[in-house]
Formats: C-alpha cells, structure tokens, sequence
C-alpha cells in the first residue's frame, strides 16, 4: 500500500482549499476526484473546516484529505477526529511536530530556512512543506536550501499557478505542490463546481506532461 508521501508524489498537485460554508464541502470533493486530483488540503481558518473535512472523508473514503494551517494540539485531535489522513503547519512549529509524531499522524510543517529543515531532519521527517514558496525566493532558493540535506523532500505553497508549476515539478527534490488556483474562494462561494472540475482536470494534464 502506498503511503501518504507516495500518493502526494503521484498526485503532483495538492488543492488548498479555504471552505466557509460546509455545504460545500462534498460538491468540491466530487469536483476534485472526477477531475483526477483526489486530494485536498483543508484549511483550519474557518469554522466550517472540520465538519467539512468529516464529510469529504465520509463520502470519499478513498480521497486524501488532510487540514492545513493546523497551528494547535488542540486542532490536531480536531482534525484527526474528523478523518484527516494528515496535518499541514504553516511554520515548524516543534510542539505540533513533536505531537502529530507521538500520535503516528503525518505531518508536514512548514519550512522557509536551513535551521527548520534541521530540525526535521532530527526528527526523521522525509517531506516537508516549503512555504511560502514564491515569496520566499521559489526555486532557486529552495535548490540551494535542499542542496546540504539529501534525504529530505518538499511540498511548495504559496503563489504556485499552472504558470510556473513546471519550474517547480522539474526539479527532483520536489514531490508535489500545493496550489489553489483551481479552488478559487470565488469560484466555491458561488458553487462553480464544474468549473472547479474543469480547472481541476487541466492541472492534472498539466502535472502529466510535466512527469511524463
């Protein structure tokens, strides 16, 4: 059976996706299976985060769902509880590390500097998440922050579209990206699934050409 780092490898493209409304939740899962990304990033920003995410892991037992900008214990059992197959933090933050590796959850912290990637190296962790990518220096910066540390892999986020996803899944000590241009805000707010679908189906092609 693959594990989770495996099916994010294969996936290519994590959708981060910021839901406000928790009957939205299975309408966009079914848009992101159908159009061949089975996988989403929930983000605890809001408050419909969590009933959401139980929802998608209920009606789409086979989906990768995960939380993201997880930034307490208290909402990684939330998250857990709720059927997250893995946790996604901002920042390395070493108690929730520490605590998601105690409680055997994959997680995946944010890490923008040499010290960070240290510090999950430590720990054992195999990927990490690069954020925030662009703004941080995209590429470049991340080849030559990865260059010291063989065994590590990353997951950029952060102003990452279908413009540059090449740039980023080029490069081998990437295994998938983040991105959420094809879970725009607006585009969920007005209940665009088949758009959501469409641009969904276009990244997947787009991940294909790149790893073909």
């Amino acid at each position: 059976m693959m594990d989770i780092a495996e099916k994010f490898q294969k996936i290519g493209v994590v959708p981060v996706v910021v839901l406000e409304d928790v009957k939205d939740a299975v309408p966009l899962a079914k848009a992101l299976v159908e159009g061949g990304l089975p996988c989403a990033e929930v983000t605890f920003r809001t408050e419909a985060a969590e009933e959401s995410i139980r929802l998608m892991a209920e009606q789409f037992p086979d989906m990768l769902v995960g939380a993201g900008t997880v930034l307490t214990k208290e909402q990684v059992d939330a998250a857990a509880k709720a059927g997250a197959k893995f946790i996604v933090s901002p920042g390395f933050d070493p108690e929730i590390v520490d605590y998601c590796l105690e409680k055997e959850i994959p997680v995946y912290p944010g890490c923008v500097s040499p010290s960070e990637v240290a510090q999950a190296v430590k720990r054992g962790l195999k990927v990490v998440k690069f954020f925030p990518a662009e703004p941080a220096g995209g590429v470049a910066m991340l080849k030559a922050m990865a260059a010291p540390y063989v065994g590590i892999k990353f997951m950029p986020t952060g102003g990452i579209n279908a413009k540059n996803l090449e740039n980023y899944l080029s490069f081998d000590k990437i295994i998938c990206c983040g991105g959420s241009w094809m879970v725009k805000g607006e585009l969920v707010n007005n209940g665009e699934f088949d758009k959501i679908r469409e641009l969904t189906a276009e990244a997947r092609k787009l991940v294909d050409s790149i790893r073909k």
